[in-house]
């Protein structure tokens, strides 16, 4: 939420090394109150902190990540299926991962020509400290490994190993994607 303190970190890669490869947007929060309340229940001030921190910061961290990606680069954030359906207890969390969603389509349309491919990774529900927000993440945990072809959730590593194809050139092609890696989940 403070531009100088993004540039202070730009500023200071590009004194040390001189430019940037790749940057990992995952950055995201929604007070409780917003999750734990109904959705019809989400302030103003609740609505616009989640979107500014969990979408609109794509935009800050990409306007200072472009100079330094001289020969091109790759962008990628984390998103949730929340994003497209409705799930309970992340009210309006989904809505910021939609405009999440949203930004990085118009960031690939944009940079695509300056060689810089932006990208997202929606990953299955993954028990971390972030996730313990969500009332009953338990209960969706359980969900997603029921009705998974695989019969379990994502594992941290394999989100890894998503990122690292995102990021490296294996995925020249892909441009305002977003990535599924969920254990088949979406598909069920």
């Amino acid at each position: 939420q403070n531009d100088a303190e993004v540039e202070g970190v730009y500023s200071e890669i590009e004194q040390k090394w001189g430019g940037l490869d790749f940057v990992v947007h995952s950055v995201a929060y929604a007070g409780k109150e917003e999750l734990r309340a109904p959705f019809h229940h989400t302030s103003r001030e609740g609505f616009r902190t989640a979107l500014e921190v969990s979408a609109y910061s794509l935009i800050t961290v990409t306007r200072g990540a472009v100079p330094l990606m001289k020969n091109g680069g790759a962008i990628i954030t984390l998103t949730y299926l929340g994003s497209q359906r409705a799930v309970p207890n992340y009210n309006v969390m989904g809505v910021a991962k939609a405009a999440l969603e949203a930004t990085v389509r118009y960031l690939a349309a944009e940079l695509g020509e300056k060689a810089i491919r932006v990208n997202a990774i929606s990953a299955g529900p993954i028990r971390t400290l972030a996730a313990s927000g969500i009332s009953n993440f338990s209960e969706i945990f359980g969900i997603m490994e029921n009705r998974s072809p695989m019969h379990r959730s994502v594992t941290q590593d394999e989100v890894g190993k998503s990122a690292l194809y995102m990021l490296s050139d294996l995925s020249s092609g892909a441009r305002g994607e977003t990535t599924y890696g969920a254990t088949g989940y979406t598909t069920a």
